[in-house]
Parts: C-alpha cells; structure tokens; sequence
C-alpha cells in the first residue's frame, strides 16, 4: 500500500510540472529565466556542470554526472566536457561538430551516451532544465523561432537572446492556418524529454544497406494522404518522424556510425554544419541537436584511409575513450556489473575482485622506455600507490608516454563472464581470488581474438597477479593474528621513534625499570629498517628523514602516525609479520590442532569474518592457503 501511494504522489507531482500559455506568456517566463532558450549542446553541458564539478589539487576536474556509473576514466572525461560540451555550449565552432567516442569493446563509450540521454530526461523536469515548444509541432521546435527574421535582432537586443534556425514546414502552415499568423497566440507548452516517446531522444543503428530507408533519418512521405492534400509537397503530406526530427532540442546518438551507409552520412553534413538537414520536396529544416556517434579504432582507422570521407572527416571530433588503467576503479567495474547481474547475492572473498583487475589493468598497459619501470610498478603508480624512487612527475611523463595506452587488452565483459563460470563450476555461495585466476586462465583458450604470442604474455600476468594476492593473503592472515594489531604498531613505532630520537640527537635513553642511562638501541631499529631495505649507510638519511617528518606534523599540531610515512608503515608492518610467521605456520598448517591452536585459528576466523569482510567459507580457505604458502 505505502508503493500505491508512492506511485500516486510521483504520478501527481509530474502532473505539476505541465505547463500551457500562449506565446506572450512565454516571453514571461523568457524575461525572468532566459536559461529555457539554451541550445542543446548548452543544455547538456549546464546538465553536467550542475551535478557537480570537483577542482583537484592537480588542477584536474572531477565531473559527479558521470562518477555514479563510470570508473577510472576521469582525463578522458575531463577532455570531453571541457573541449566538446563547454566549448559548444558557448557557441563556439566545436557545435557544428559530430561527436565521436572511439575505443575498445566494454570500454564506457554506450554507458556515456545511456548516461547523457538518462540525464537529459531527468534534467528536463528540473526549473534549470525546463524547455518549451510549439503545440503540435512535430519537431518540438523552439517558439522563438515563431518571431520573423526582419525582428529578430531587435528582439536579441532587447532580451539577450539568440535565435537560430526557422520553423519546419509542417509548423508554418499550422500557424497560419490555425492562428491566421498571430503569433503571439500560438499555443506553447513545457515538454519533457524521453527517447520511448520519441521526444528530444533518438537512436539511429544501422542495419543491412538494402532494405534500410533514409527515411529513418529524415521522415517520410504519407502516400496515403496524398489524394487528399493533393501533392508529395504538402508539409501535411510528410511524415516528420525521422530520428533527426525526434531528436531536435536534445540528442541523438548515432550507433556504430561508421558501419553505415555512406548515404546515411551525408546527411550529417549539412546538418553539423550549417544546422539544417533536406528532407523530401521542401527547403533545409532546421535542426538543433547534439549528435554523439561511437565505434572502435579499427572501423575508424578503415574510415579516415578512405579519400571519399575527408568532407564528413573534417566535420568530426574525434574523443579517445581507452580502457580504465587504474586498479581500485577496475573493482568498482566489476562491482558494479556484478551487482547488476543475478549474481548480487554470492559472497565474493575480499580482494578477489582486486586481484583480476590486477590481471586486466597489466594487459592494458605499455612497457615504459624510462629506467627502472617494470609493468608492475607503472600499474601501482597509476593507482595512487607510492614506489620507491618515483614522484608525481614521473607519473604524468608515464602518462604522457603513450597516447593510446588502455586502447587494448582484456575487456571488464571477459572478466565478468569468467567469475559467472567460476560460479557455476563451483556452484557455491562464495567465490575467492583463486577461483577467479583459475577461470580466466581457462577463458584464454575459448578468447578466439587473441593471439598465440597474446594468450603467452596474459597467462604471464596471472602469474604476476597471483603472486601479488599471495602477498595480500599473507598479511591478511598475519594481520588477523596480531592481537589488538593497531595497539602493537603503536608501541613499536614509539619505541621505534625514541630511539631515533635519541641517535639524531646523540643523547642516552633511559631504561624505564632501572632508571640508568643506556645507548639508543641499535638492534631494534636495524631490525625494523631492514625490513625495507635500509642499508647500513643508509640508516642516517632514513632515520633524520622520519624526524623531519615528525617536525613536520608538529608544526601542523597533527601527531605523527605509523602509517603518516609509506615506507616507515611497510617496515612496522613486516617486523611485526616476521615476528609472528612462525606461530601463523604452525596453527595453520597443523592437520590436527591442539586446544590452544584451535582457540587461536577460532579467534582469526572471528576476526577475519567481522573486521575483514570473509565469510566462514572463504576465511577457512584463506588460511588453509596461507598455512601451504608459509611452509614452501
């Protein structure tokens, strides 16, 4: 009962949103809102802008239109919005331009353009997004263009704003035949987009050359009204029902353009350029839409080699949309599809889902030609994370290296359907990193469009991600058996800091038992810092680094933390591992545990299951792994 109701008040607020006035009315509401004029290239942009835009740091803009559905690709984004929406929503040249997004299979390009026409629906019902047309125009045109060109620049002076194009033929007759030409009578109303109802939306896939009509496009001749109205060129006679007519004031998208016809195409040209497309026995109609088609590189590449198509060439912007090359964002993918599919209700064990995005983003990447970059460390730099002996810069020269990096490689969609395999084959509630491996390792064999020398260097890289989680799921379950782990971290890094303390200053620490002064205690702090590595004639340098960074915190009235410092952290981390590796071995590989074992493997799965995400299937299978990983 409470859904009825829910379903009553949605349908009785979308009621309130109706509006119908004449059009001196709508001149009103154009004095105190000029925005309902916007053009639908401006209508897109302000719909993007107004979800939301973030400044990074960097100077790098964030977009929350997209962030709810598209993951990890925030520069290809950034470039769309800034060079193609904004520019063309401030009229400039860009406008009269197709919109192409070119990139592999799976890789965002449909979901942007589902994105912007979802958006372009629900934008339509907000006050900023409001638009208006003639009643019974077939187009939607906008009512402005009711107003003659002889008065049109005296109205742009007066109300600031710009008219373009001319009424369709369909439309002029109903003016004059209903109003008798008295504009400022003609009946206008608030329209709402919606590609199912045809208005605003609309969605041209090409299909066999032959039998497709260019109809489809641009309408069609009524032949059965022709006795009545008496000729092909009675505007009452014609069908004003093409895509390019539908989609006037909002957006069509042109799927795998460049699979179709060229007779299809040229349309497109008169229509990007000067705004107007020819239709049956009547002059140009005017048309103002945004139209975004998407194809792959290889359709594009086979394009652009053809002389014919230079014309229509010149007026396309072409738009990278490569695979995402950053590994956190490939897991929310991946989540997302997952939730999306019946597969929502399985349990899959943490990192599981990272450890193939591991896989897939190392598939996509290039081998650097810059010292010391292997593709591991690129991929972890890509992510955010810190490697020794790279700084930021490093990263953006890493980025700037290949200009279509991420445009191959292993597609979400494949990694999808080898976690539905990995399913179906173990038909249980839970699925780990390991099952996931196994299926995509198999998968390679049934991928008929990778190579052999392909199928070599992908099975290389399940071996990379392998060894990756081996690395996760031992400290996972070393983690685990670390009693109030956070609070031992802590004692280690005081102590730890005491006496770096002490050896920068050159003083004496003093044994809190006896009392008596002793020297900073070498040991300790060798046993920590070569953890990471630290050589001997490397320790001052590292431990004068951690007091400046120590000053550094103070100064800010911040208390320095373990994890404050990325490489201090991995070093607490590993001592704090090492210490406890042999207890781990032993409680988790011993078939038969005493009671002391077993209290201590109940109390990790406990904590496993509550603080770590498992579940009692894969916390089990995690440590019986871990146990046969530490006794090699």
């Amino acid at each position: 009962m409470d859904f009825l109701k829910r379903l009553s008040e949605h349908r009785q607020n979308e009621g309130k949103l109706a509006w119908e006035g004449t059009f001196a009315e709508y001149l009103e509401i154009i004095k105190k809102t000029p925005m309902v004029t916007q053009t639908a290239h401006s209508r897109v942009y302000n719909m993007i802008a107004d979800s939301g835009i973030e400044v990074h740091e960097d100077g790098s803009k964030e977009y929350k239109f997209f962030t709810r559905e598209i993951f990890g690709l925030d520069r290809s984004i950034e470039k769309l919005v800034e060079e193609y929406f904004h520019s063309s929503a401030k009229r400039l040249d860009v406008r009269k331009r197709v919109l192409l997004l070119m990139g592999p299979v799976s890789g965002g390009k449909s979901t942007i353009v589902t994105m912007l026409k979802r958006g372009l629906e629900g934008y339509a019902k907000t006050d900023r997004g409001a638009i208006y047309a003639i009643k019974g125009c077939p187009m939607h045109q906008e009512p402005l263009l009711l107003i003659p060109q002889e008065l049109r620049a005296e109205f742009e002076e007066e109300f600031g704003v710009k008219i373009e194009g001319e009424l369709n033929p369909y439309t002029r007759m109903l003016v004059e035949n209903e109003y008798g030409g008295r504009i400022e009578d003609v009946v206008i109303q608030r329209i709402f987009f919606s590609e199912k109802d045809r208005i605003g939306i609309g969605t041209f896939s090409p299909s066999d050359p032959k039998s497709q009509d260019i109809a489809d496009l641009t309408g069609s001749i009524d032949f059965s009204t022709i006795a009545e109205y008496g000729s092909e060129s009675d505007p009452r006679a014609y069908r004003f029902d093409g895509e390019l007519n539908k989609a006037n004031r909002g957006l069509m998208e042109f799927q795998e353009m460049l699979k179709c016809d060229e007779k299809f195409l040229w349309n497109l040209l008169s229509l990007t350029q000067e705004g107007n497309f020819k239709a049956g026995r009547f002059a140009l109609i005017s048309a103002d839409e945004l139209i975004v088609a998407h194809t792959n590189e290889t359709e594009y590449r086979n394009f652009i080699s053809n002389k014919k198509n230079e014309a229509l060439q010149s007026r396309i912007i072409v738009m990278r949309i490569p695979y995402n090359l950053r590994v956190s964002d490939e897991e929310k993918i991946y989540a997302k599809l997952i939730k999306q599919s019946d597969l929502g209700h399985v349990h899959i064990a943490p990192h599981a889902l990272r450890t193939s995005a591991v896989f897939s983003i190392l598939t996509r990447l290039k081998d650097s030609k810059k010292q010391g970059t292997d593709l591991l460390k690129k991929m972890k730099l890509y992510d955010g994370e810190s490697v020794e002996g790279f700084k930021e810069a490093d990263v953006a020269e890493l980025r700037n290296e290949y200009l279509d990096e991420g445009m191959s490689g292993i597609d979400p969609r494949y990694v999808i359907n080898r976690i539905s395999s990995a399913l179906i084959r173990r038909d249980t509630e839970c699925i780990n990193a390991l099952d996931i491996l196994r299926a995509l390792k198999e998968g390679l064999d049934q991928h008929a469009s990778i190579t052999k020398e392909e199928r070599e260097r992908f099975l290389n890289f399940i071996s990379v991600a392998r060894k990756e989680y081996d690395e996760l799921a031992k400290k996972e379950v070393q983690k685990a058996f670390v009693y109030s782990y956070e609070e031992s971290a802590k004692t280690l890094l005081d102590n730890y800091l005491d006496n770096v303390e002490a050896y920068c200053h050159r003083n004496k620490m003093r044994d809190p038992v006896t009392g008596e002064e002793m020297d900073p205690d070498e040991k300790l702090m060798r046993s920590i810092e070569e953890q990471i590595g630290i050589s001997e004639n490397a320790k001052k340098a590292f431990r004068e680094e951690i007091l400046i960074r120590i000053s550094h915190y103070a100064r800010k009235g911040k208390r320095f933390e373990y994890n404050n410092h990325e490489r201090l952290k991995e070093a607490i981390e590993k001592k704090l591992f090492t210490d406890l590796k042999d207890v781990v071995k032993i409680t988790t590989s011993s078939k038969t545990p005493d009671e002391s074992q077993l209290k201590k493997i109940n109390e990790v799965t406990r904590r496993l299951i509550e603080e770590h995400g498992y579940c009692p299937i894969c916390s089990n299978e995690l440590l019986r792994y871990v146990g046969s990983l530490l006794n090699r």
